[in-house]
């Protein structure tokens, strides 16, 4: 199995699953990152499918095939989003049907979306956590897969709040996509 990661940011996430020795093949970024520069660092190839625009005129759907090609060249199986700060259109999931997983900042279903840390301060819940499921058309709606919660502490902020919830998320992540490896390897030694 062949996992493709994609991100946009600082490559924390990406970091802990390179660590957990999860077989990762590519990386696609949507814009100059550092997760980049981890990818190259772990000798691992990468793919800049950069974003040409961030305004109303951005063509979402001739930019999905643009990463379906990069996944489909690769020989990608899985894909594991890792703060990728672009929405794709349908036709991924129809390349990739529930072989696209997520992680996100908070306990779904409750705050979904970019700015989950946030929300959940502005609610002022008692807790939130990390969610990783099955990406789908809908945002933050797909299947659930794992969750793990933690407390909000008093005086707490949208950056300590984050950095607590990726520590979660750099140790549930890498677990979940191991099961899915290692499920997908006991599926092809059964059928040989």
């Amino acid at each position: 199995m062949q996992i493709a990661v994609m991100a946009s940011g600082t490559g924390t996430i990406l970091q802990a699953l390179i660590e957990a020795e999860l077989p990762i093949a590519l990386v696609i970024a949507d814009r100059e990152c550092a997760a980049l520069m981890r990818a190259h660092e772990a000798q691992i190839g990468t793919s800049l499918v950069e974003r040409g625009s961030f305004a109303g005129d951005f063509d979402r759907d001739a930019y999905t095939e643009q990463v379906i090609s990069a996944l489909q060249a690769a020989g990608i199986d899985l894909v594991a989003m890792a703060g990728f700060g672009t929405i794709l259109g349908p036709a991924i999931f129809d390349a990739f049907p529930d072989r696209i997983i997520n992680t996100h900042p908070s306990l779904l279903p409750h705050f979904k979306g970019w700015h989950a840390v946030e929300d959940a301060l502005r609610a002022g819940v008692a807790e939130t956590g990390c969610t990783v499921h099955i990406a789908t058309t809908l945002v933050d709606e797909g299947p659930i897969l794992a969750q793990e919660a933690l407390p909000i502490y008093d005086g707490e902020t949208v950056a300590t709040l984050h950095e607590r919830i990726k520590e979660i998320e750099r140790r549930l992540y890498p677990a979940v996509l191991r099961g899915l490896v290692n499920e997908s390897n006991q599926k092809s030694e059964r059928s040989i």
